[in-house]
């Protein structure tokens, strides 16, 4: 495959771009992170949803310690072309390491951050 589609692409000079991943049936925003070249490319090759970590400065292939794999389904950028938005089939239903369907599970009530979205699956029966 030409890489004619990445250089389309305006690469801050970081060359990180924010990724959104977007339940694929439901719409809901499950997680925003990064994606450099190579991750991208690599998520386009393999149908699943690689990331860069910037923690851990290395290549995150979503779910390879969970199991939570991200099946991608269509890989879209905005108008700036400088967002990627993947539209996926969360495996296990959960995207969160909090064990939660949405990393967005917080809400502002009352001037405060609250938890409003169930954990689904306790985190160290996931992450061992």
């Amino acid at each position: 495959m030409s890489e004619a589609w990445l250089d389309k692409l305006n690469w801050p000079a970081d060359g990180l771009l924010p990724a959104i991943a977007q339940d694929a049936a439901s719409g809901d925003i499950l997680m925003v992170a990064w994606m450099n070249r190579e991750a991208l490319a690599k998520t386009a090759e393999l149908g699943e949803a690689v990331y860069w970590s910037r923690s851990r400065q290395k290549l995150w292939h979503k779910g390879e310690e969970s199991g939570h794999i991200q099946k991608v389904r269509e890989i879209r950028t905005d108008c700036d072309e400088d967002v990627i938005l993947l539209k996926v089939e969360q495996q296990g239903g959960i995207a969160c390491h909090t064990g939660r369907h949405s990393c967005f599970f917080q809400k502002l009530e009352n001037g405060g951050w609250q938890a409003v979205e169930p954990v689904l699956k306790d985190p160290k029966d996931i992450y061992k």
